[in-house]
């Protein structure tokens, strides 16, 4: 058996290890119980895992023996239930440990009595922080309704009944979705079985270990398993903090280790699974999640509300997202708070199912219920969506976000076809955020919101219906992403042929300037994008692996995935132009969603739909060398550069620039005509061209504070968007400019994501005034900062 122990990680090393041993034994679906408590913080209650045992059934490597077989004669199971129809169970009564923080049952041992040389099969589960007080083997032959599956009844009398009705339960098709949900429901309930001892198990720093004694291989080990847990406050994988109105929220946060810190889980992308999950809070807040249904909320206990989600495609469970707020939808009347009206978004309810007329689309993934399949999803440019704010930013919620929605979703629509998913919310995140969440786009004109609801929405396909195998490879899902956001976003616009390309033209200068100074800054083995090389997607015998360089502090501030990751899809795409290149995009998404890829899927596919790039050496060597698999900046994009800076909106800055260089100069001491300055005429600008402006005076060694302050007068800069605000403050760093201070302090109070690389230059140039202001709005925001980036911000300035 392979060892268990920590590899010698310690905390200043960066490798995040995925423990989870998916080659013997695969989660297929989850169903949590839980209870949001806020005044503890914690999320406590049980989850249930439905396992079926791997390729690699043992450690000794024999394979599984477990078919695929799905349940036959589905009219059978029960008379008085239609698969199209939910069954309302009558719940069994499972009562948990009085004390869910203590452990109980005897049955958790401590790593002196667990020993990694055991011969029994250990159920490997990543898990980070989290409270376990009982492991139990469910009785799912008690549940009637499950036990009418096994029809042959060839399981009846033998000791593996239950895992014969649980993979039957896994492998029912997918028709029968409803169905198979409410059995997972009514199995999650089930007793444990009659006079077993709980689970034994152990954990460790990064993973939950169970055991069941004298089972020694996978098939044999119990395939419904309940955990009862809590989160603790220190956990990474949700926030506890305070929304921009001060009230207690929680939420996950995107964080390096992902989930394993809110439930016990197989975090390897390749353990793809379903989940249900139902969640109790306090009767104030609302409870949004991942899940493909919209939630109504239910009456609970006292003072509580229940809500009910599910996803029907098994993905990752990295994907499992949670928010907990008091939270208001933006477009809906709320009590004792007024919103404005503006024109309602469209917003189409549609109900997919499938029908005998969608059975001639053959998808290539696993069996779930595929919208690809359903004529219905194909027509349905928008589908049905909600923005959610705290009480201070729904005003612009509903006067910016919702309004751009179903425009942003019609135009990737029209770019690559069907919505993966059947609905889509968006939530106002608190400033705490680790990335440039949507609070920071509110501000300014409608420009850079736009993009950024592109951005997210391309995430639908790449990130989500299709996922990268090896995490390393955020490329795929960052990269296309940023690509794709170009391209919805003058969808929208409706620009020209010519705008559009002078648009993309002038985003992809400013993101070349951003990934070179990005390059220059940081360490060369964080710049690589296939870190593992034609080691990508390997893992040991088990599953197990590790994730190269996911802990390292300085990560989740590197933008070089999504800007290099962009660059290759641009330098591709002007190989075939960018017409085919969509084209390609909607056939490759056909072919792979509900799939985790690997570049070279990607990548060979292209080259084999455009086989002439070969001549002009571009090869999946050649991309691999130049793109992948080094930190260097490829010569093509080095050519490219120098074309950009020719385009006529990058002229117009420049010209802009000459003026501002010449004013400065002119407005020196003297005479107040002169210390007027001259009259100047300055153009409009858009808030790219206006980035790209700031940027340039930024190398300029010296600007006169005169030349400063009629800068922000001209642009109104303090009410430009996020983007804009953050080169201004640069400036006011750089040169000192006092009066510009109270937008420093605002913008790193409430823009934190981006505000911390200002902490940085607040620090450097050795002024206490400059320094105290750093400190100042550090003591502010410590506490509902993310750990990561607070623990960055103070090793800058302590």
């Amino acid at each position: 058996m392979e060892s268990n122990r920590d590899l010698d990680l310690d905390p200043n090393k960066d490798d995040l290890p995925l423990r989870a041993n998916t080659n013997h034994m695969l989660v297929r679906h989850y169903v949590l119980d839980l209870t949001v408590h806020f005044q503890r913080k914690v999320i406590g209650g049980s989850i249930v895992l439905f396992l079926e045992p791997g390729v690699v059934s043992s450690k000794h490597g024999e394979l599984g023996d477990i078919s695929n077989t799905p349940v036959q004669n589905l009219s059978q199971v029960s008379s008085k239930h239609d698969v199209s129809s939910p069954i309302t169970p009558e719940p069994n009564k499972v009562i948990p440990p009085e004390e869910p923080s203590c452990l109980c049952g005897g049955n958790d041992v401590r790593s002196v009595l667990w020993g990694d040389e055991s011969e029994e099969f250990t159920l490997v589960l990543d898990c980070c922080d989290l409270t376990v007080s009982k492991v139990e083997e469910l009785d799912v032959t008690t549940v009637p309704d499950l036990k009418k599956l096994d029809v042959d009844q060839q399981h009846a009398n033998t000791d593996h009944q239950s895992s014969s009705l649980v993979q039957r339960l896994v492998s029912m098709p997918s028709l029968s979705w409803r169905l198979q949900h409410e059995l997972y429901i009514q199995c999650s309930r089930s007793p444990t079985v009659h006079n077993a001892q709980p689970l034994r198990f152990h954990t460790d720093r990064w993973s939950l270990q169970i055991r069941k004694d004298g089972v020694c291989a996978p098939r044999d080990f119990p395939r419904a398993v309940r955990i009862w847990y809590e989160t603790k406050l220190t956990g990474g994988s949700v926030r506890w903090t305070k929304d921009q109105d001060s009230r207690c929220c929680v939420y996950t946060m995107g964080s390096p280790i992902n989930n394993r810190a809110l439930f016990p889980c197989q975090e390897p992308p390749v353990a793809m699974s379903t989940w249900q999950a139902r969640v109790r809070a306090p009767c104030d807040y609302t409870v949004l999640m991942s899940g493909e249904n919209q939630a109504f909320p239910k009456p609970a206990e006292t003072g509580f509300l229940q809500w009910d989600y599910y996803v029907t495609m098994p993905m990752p469970a990295s994907t499992f997202t949670i928010a907990v707020g008091q939270w208001l939808e933006a477009g809906v009347k709320h009590p004792n708070f007024e919103v404005e009206k503006t024109d309602k978004p469209y917003k189409k309810e549609l109900s997919v199912s499938l029908d005998n007329d969608d059975q001639q689309y053959v998808c290539s993934h696993m069996d779930y219920p595929c919208r690809f399949m359903a004529s219905a999803a194909r027509t349905q440019t928008v589908i049905p969506h909600r923005v959610f704010a705290p009480p201070c930013h729904l005003q612009k919620a509903n006067d910016m976000v919702l309004p751009l929605l179903p425009l942003c979703l019609t135009a990737a629509h029209s770019v690559l076809g069907v919505h993966p998913f059947s609905r889509l919310d968006v939530l106002i995140v608190p400033s705490g955020f680790s990335s440039l969440g949507m609070a920071s786009v509110l501000t300014g004109v409608r420009n850079l919101c736009g993009a950024r609801l592109c951005h997210e929405i391309a995430h639908s396909w790449f990130g989500l219906a299709i996922g990268a195998r090896d995490w390393t490879e955020e490329w795929i899902s960052e990269g296309f992403a940023t690509y794709l956001e170009d391209v919805f976003w003058s969808h929208v616009q409706k620009l020209g042929c010519r705008e559009a390309e002078e648009q993309r033209q002038l985003k992809a200068l400013l993101r070349w300037r951003r990934l070179s100074d990005e390059l220059q800054n940081s360490e060369e083995e964080l710049q690589v994008l296939r870190p593992n090389k034609e080691n990508t997607g390997e893992v040991s015998e088990s599953g197990a692996s590790v994730v190269k360089h996911a802990l390292n502090p300085e990560k989740p501030f590197m933008q070089v995935h999504y800007l290099k990751g962009y660059f290759l899809l641009k330098f591709l795409a002007d190989q075939v132009g960018e017409e085919k290149f969509l084209d390609f995009f909607k056939v490759f998404v056909g072919k792979f969603h509900g799939q985790l890829i690997l570049s070279q899927d990607f990548l060979q596919m292209l080259l084999d739909t455009f086989p002439g790039m070969s001549s002009r050496s571009i090869t999946l060597e050649a991309i691999f060398s130049d793109w992948l698999d080094t930190p260097e900046m490829p010569e093509w994009l080095r050519d490219s550069c120098s074309e950009w800076l020719r385009t006529p909106v990058v002229q117009k800055v420049k010209e802009e620039v000459a003026k501002w260089i010449h004013f400065s100069g002119s407005a020196g001491k003297g005479s107040k005509r002169k210390r007027a300055g001259p009259k100047v005429n300055f153009k409009e600008l858009s808030p790219e061209q206006l980035v790209l402006l700031l940027e340039f005076l930024l190398e300029e060694p010296m600007l006169s504070l005169s030349t400063l302050r009629l800068l922000q007068t001209t642009y109104n800069l303090q009410a430009q968007d996020a983007e804009v605000k953050h080169r201004w403050c640069e400036l006011a760093v750089k040169h000192k400019h006092t009066a510009a201070y109270r937008d420093v302090e605002q913008f790193l109070i409430h823009d934190q994501a981006m505000g911390w690389y200002l902490y940085g230059e607040l620090m450097v140039q050795e002024d206490a005034r400059q320094q105290a202001l750093a400190r100042r709005c550090l003591s502010i925001i410590k506490d509902d900062m993310e750990q990561s980036a607070c623990s960055v911000v103070e090793e800058m300035i302590l």
